[in-house]
């Protein structure tokens, strides 16, 4: 993954904190001011539209629980067995049901049933209708309801009708004259009650009993005999409920229909009046007689559009909002809600509040400053710190710092996660090669399973005779000597860039140009044999003034592609290379032993880097799996302009001198002759 590129510019850490906060108050000091002047129309048309709508949605939703709740009665009356019969005379229980279904329903007036041989029953509350429609009915005082019987001849009996008025536990008060002439099949609400698309309410009207204007809500019988039951109520009720609404001083809410009939208004009695004086043939006011703002072109616009126009102006330039609702149960007879109400009335407190408001949150931004300042400077000092810990950590400088602690949970939290991976980082880099570590520190790429195919220069080293030399000494002591021996090759090989691969006993398995890319991987890797020679040279004199035995080291170095990646499994994996190149790296290595040699290396190795390190050809061999043959050499020293002698020391005591620039070695006697020596297919030598 590539490294993002580092910013043009940046700023500190509490500097952006302090120029962040007073961003931040200029902004909504700004914004306020602004809002103050320029955007405080909008907000409130918002308020006020907001407000209308909600108004306009629970008020039609309480006049739809009201039809529902009769609409609900008239069905249980429908699915009653003495109803789908017509059993309608002589039946106190039917008259005991429609009683208290009058008194439970506060809008509801007359409960009646009509059937298709011309059968009906109507019971009305006669407290309803008040002292003018008692008068009108000539009902006594003691009378609670008005009961109209019509029953045809079924089944043998004779024809019966009377009407009566009966006390308020349903005993009879005083007769009527019989009615003769009243047929339910005629009344609209009868008719095309059966029809599939019928709607639940008839045309408003004006009830005799009381001058009031209703609906009737009629509910078909679904089995048995064929009829209609049905039920007068009043708007009084809508009435009262739109009455209360608090739409400010001038606001109005009123039901109308299509047909530009108003049904209910809070004002609907004189507005009844005006229109019995306009000779009204319904006796219900129009919604010219109510437009003295303009509302006839809104309810136009949502006739058309079904959006009304949310804000308009009147003659005189106030601006007022609106909003329009259906009432869902009304059905065909598209009874509608609206709601109007002056703008100006909903926000004339908020002004004012607005302007407190604005002075307190202006002095509280200005007495936080300090407050920000501090917080700024205590944060940013946090985070420089937990910064340079990461970068610690990515440059591989373990510090004994200790854990930082903050009383921001986020920034605790931060500092022993730091913590944490300051020590995981410098475990694991203690088992997996540092380079591998470094570069997946640097990269955030995580270890998965997979190679690819690369050019390495593959080093093994091994100790003459390890075995015979520590086998009988302490094993505390073979530990720690053998420890400092790998720590000193490991020094000189990471410190030539290359990556430790793994400790195989006593030998040393070390790798170039992998797994960060190193194009002069070759030359840093005989540089680092060289190196570890010298270190092997030093630290055996430390070991015999110590008492411990010296060892010598043989070095084997081959250069060619290899799979390089990990192996393993999910759960354990190990970063190493795989390939011939290794193989051959290994036997050049063991064949140091023939040779009598320290530092064989291959003949690719000694093409790529002869022009700056000194080499000797020693023999040609065939190892085992290969079909070609090479060319052996030994490498004996880096060219330089100041030539020194060097005296290099093989583990069986075998010496000889070439010119070296950086290791200061005295001169020696060269080596004796030695013949060509390859191998056969088992491995053995043949001189």
């Amino acid at each position: 993954m590539p490294a993002s590129p580092e910013p043009r510019f940046q700023v500190g850490f509490r500097a952006s904190i302090i120029a962040l906060f007073v961003g931040i108050v200029l902004f909504v000091g700004l914004t306020l001011v602004y809002l103050s002047f320029s955007r405080v129309t909008e907000i409130t048309r918002s308020a006020a539209s907001s407000f209308l709508d909600t108004v306009a949605e629970v008020s039609a939703d309480r006049i739809d629980a009201q039809l529902k709740t009769v609409r609900d009665s008239l069905e249980i009356l429908a699915g009653l067995t003495s109803v789908q019969s017509a059993d309608i005379r002589d039946n106190p229980r039917l008259l005991v049901v429609l009683a208290s279904m009058l008194r439970n329903n506060k809008q509801l007036y007359n409960l009646y049933m009509g059937y298709d041989d011309g059968s009906f029953l109507e019971m009305g509350f006669i407290d309803r209708v008040g002292a003018a429609g008692r008068a009108r009915l000539g009902a006594p005082d003691d009378a609670k309801f008005r009961l109209v019987i019509i029953a045809k001849s079924n089944g043998g009996e004779s024809p019966m009708s009377s009407v009566q008025f009966l006390s308020d536990k349903l005993v009879p008060v005083a007769p009527l004259p019989r009615p003769t002439d009243y047929d339910p099949r005629e009344r609209p609400w009868f008719k095309g009650a059966h029809e599939p698309d019928a709607g639940l309410l008839t045309e408003p009207y004006m009830f005799f009993a009381t001058g009031e204007a209703g609906y009737t809500l009629r509910v078909p019988i679904a089995e048995g005999r064929r009829g209609v039951v049905a039920g007068d109520i009043f708007l009084t009720e809508a009435q009262t409920m739109l009455r209360k609404q608090q739409l400010g001083q001038s606001g109005l809410a009123f039901l109308f229909d299509d047909a530009g009939r108003v049904l209910a208004h809070p004002d609907m009695t004189r507005l009844m009046a005006m229109a019995r004086v306009q000779g009204r043939s319904d006796g219900l006011p129009r919604l010219s007689d109510i437009d003295t703002i303009g509302m006839s072109g809104v309810i136009a616009s949502w006739r058309k559009g079904g959006i009304a126009q949310r804000f308009f102006r009147d003659g005189e330039g106030r601006t007022y909002a609106a909003a329009i609702r259906p009432i869902a149960l009304a059905g065909p007879a598209n009874l509608r809600l609206g709601l109007f109400a002056p703008v100006d009335e909903f926000y004339a407190e908020i002004e004012a509040d607005r302007r407190r408001l604005f002075i307190v949150a202006l002095v509280f931004v200005l007495a936080t400053l300090p407050i920000a300042f501090a917080l700024g400077s205590m944060l940013s000092g946090s985070l420089h710190t937990l910064a340079r810990e990461t970068d610690d950590i990515q440059n591989f400088r373990f510090t004994g710092s200790p854990q930082l602690h903050s009383p921001i949970r986020e920034i605790d939290d931060l500092g022993r996660s730091v913590f944490t991976m300051r020590t995981l980082v410098q475990t694991f880099s203690n088992f997996v090669p540092k380079r591998l570590v470094q570069q997946l520190v640097e990269t955030g790429d995580a270890m998965t399973l997979g190679g690819a195919r690369r050019e390495v220069t593959v080093l093994f080293t091994d100790v003459a005779n390890f075995t015979g030399l520590t086998e009988n000494r302490d094993p505390t002591q073979v530990m720690q000597f053998t420890s400092r021996y790998f720590a000193a090759l490991s020094e000189a090989i990471m410190a030539n860039k290359g990556t430790v691969d793994k400790f195989i006993g006593d030998a040393v398995m070390a790798i170039w140009n992998a797994p960060i890319e190193d194009e002069d991987h070759v030359a840093k890797a005989c540089a680092a044999v060289l190196a570890c020679i010298k270190a092997n040279r030093e630290l055996n004199a430390a070991f015999e003034r110590e008492g411990w035995p010296a060892y010598h080291t043989r070095f084997g170095l081959h250069v060619g592609d290899v799979v390089v990646g990990n192996i393993g499994s999910p759960d354990r994996m190990n970063y190493t290379v795989l390939g011939a190149t290794v193989n051959l790296a290994a036997r050049l290595e063991s064949l140091n032993k023939e040779y009598r040699t320290t530092a064989l290396a291959s003949e690719a190795v000694k093409q790529r880097v002869e022009a700056r390190f000194e080499f000797r050809s020693v023999g040609r061999i065939k190892p085992k799996g290969f079909a070609a043959e090479f060319e052996v050499y030994e490498l004996t020293g880096e060219k330089a302009g100041g030539n020194r002698n060097v005296r290099l020391i093989s583990p069986v005591g075998f010496e000889f001198s070439r010119q070296a620039n950086q290791f200061g070695f005295s001169e020696v006697v060269s080596s004796p002759g030695i013949k060509n020596i390859s191998l056969n297919a088992r491995g053995k030598s043949a001189a």
